[in-house]
């Protein structure tokens, strides 16, 4: 015994494929909507029994079919469009599991679903990521119906309504309508696509805002476009990707970068050339967090761009600072920077003193460059010499950048260079920082004007 389930396509003869042709010839039985004969009786054997079924009787139809099995007997149970998509097919399964006393030979034969023939009319409307959503509450609830709505219209899916509208279920439409627009924009393209590839098939290309619900009915197809769908003639075109091309040089990748980073900065309270400063400290480490935990007092940045452009000097507590600053930076401006942590006279002037290597390295610093921009990415001993020496008026930095990073005493020096205000300053405030945020920051003075 031979059960097929065979998809019809979506009415016209000539959207029947070949092999659901040659399934419906060698039917004994056939069993389906009383409507959907007339696309097929053509192409059965002249002694086929039709057995034709109201519409909502789709479970009488899985259960009629299984039922009507016999050894050397062939049924078929045809739907339209596709059978696999809210058609007979799933009932139909459903059902033969049921019937473990019989040995069902089963067999899905796939038809042109009704969305695939009007993308077909419509051009190119699938040239991305798209969904399918049946608006009949008959078998799903509603709050399940508007979830997939919801994530329909957040994902920016372009989407394919199936039983969009009914004399009964004339309500759904509009909620639909209602909640998409909540997410796409009123001028996204629309598709009403009634009875496709049959011959009173009509084709309307509308917008979202301007969608007419009593223009649809059951023989319709809606199709709503995403973000990127636009129209072109009689076609809807959505492009395969939401740019033109990926981002492939270096530059292009900075820049995109950038613009995401920008695009979901929250803080109002900043200068320009500290918002950059910050985009770059994000840009880094990749870490948003930053954003809350950048302060600066006034226009340091600013300052520091002025500085550096006339030629001048950065001291920084370690090699890995120094490697990060940008050498085109330094070149195109004239600038110099030096660290003194392996410097020759660091490790006798800390045993004398008893001081760490990082504060012997900036009190050698002070001597040499006591009008210098001092940058600080790991030690926070570093900082607490430079604060100490600056409360003692011992030198006049163009700046100084406090980003140690660690947990022994890294917020006091922190706190305590915040406390100083006679010195133009950045603090990453807290435990985080670091050498690569530290250079990023001297960056952003060098490009603040550039961007």
């Amino acid at each position: 015994m031979k059960l097929s389930v065979v998809g019809i396509g979506p009415g016209g003869k000539d959207y029947i494929l070949p092999v659901a042709q040659q399934i419906l010839a060698t039917a004994d039985t056939v069993i389906g909507y009383s409507y959907y004969f007339q696309f097929i009786a053509h192409l059965l054997k002249p002694d086929c029994e039709c057995i034709g079924k109201d519409l909502t009787e789709e479970e009488a139809r899985a259960e009629l079919a299984v039922n009507c099995c016999e050894p050397g007997k062939h049924v078929v149970v045809i739907s339209s469009g596709d059978a696999g998509i809210y058609a007979m097919a799933s009932l139909v399964y459903q059902y033969a599991s049921t019937r473990t006393d019989k040995e069902i030979d089963l067999q899905t034969i796939p038809g042109i679903s009704a969305f695939i023939a009007a993308a077909g009319k419509l051009g190119a409307p699938l040239g991305h990521d798209f969904c399918c959503i049946s608006l009949s509450d008959l078998m799903t609830p509603w709050p399940v119906i508007e979830k997939r709505i919801q994530a329909a219209a957040i994902g920016d899916f372009v989407t394919s309504l199936y039983n969009p509208r009914s004399k009964k279920r004339f309500w759904q439409l509009a909620r639909f309508k209602e909640l998409f627009l909540q997410h796409r924009e009123p001028g996204t393209p629309v598709a009403i696509i009634r009875q496709v590839t049959r011959p009173d098939e009509q084709i309307t290309i509308t917008t979202l805002a301007n969608l007419r619900i009593e223009d649809v009915d059951m023989f319709s197809l809606v199709m709503i476009g995403n973000s990127q769908t636009y129209q072109f003639k009689n076609h809807l075109v959505t492009p395969r990707g939401y740019m033109a091309r990926k981002p492939q040089s270096g530059q292009e990748i900075q820049d995109e970068s950038f613009r995401q980073i920008a695009s979901q900065l929250k803080r109002e309270d900043v200068s320009e050339a500290d918002r950059w400063a910050i985009m770059r400290c994000i840009h880094t480490t990749a870490d948003f967090e930053y954003e809350d935990l950048y302060l600066s007092n006034g226009s340091a940045i600013t300052q520091w761009h002025k500085y550096l452009k006339e030629g001048g000097t950065i001291v920084t507590d370690v090699t890995m600072v120094q490697s990060g600053i940008t050498k085109e930076f330094l070149k195109k401006y004239n600038a110099n920077v030096y660290c003194y942590l392996n410097d020759e006279a660091v490790l006798p002037l800390a045993e004398k003193e008893g001081l760490t290597r990082s504060q012997a390295g900036m009190r050698i610093a002070i001597e040499k460059h006591p009008d210098a921009l001092f940058v600080v990415g790991n030690a926070p001993t570093a900082l607490f010499e430079l604060c100490d020496q600056l409360q003692e008026n011992r030198f006049s930095p163009a700046g100084i950048v406090g980003a140690p990073v660690g947990f022994v005493n890294v917020i006091e020096s922190k706190l305590k260079l915040q406390a100083m205000k006679n010195v133009p300053y950045v603090i990453i405030q807290g435990r985080k920082g670091g050498s690569n945020v530290a250079a990023s920051i001297v960056n952003a003075a060098f490009t603040v004007n550039d961007k």
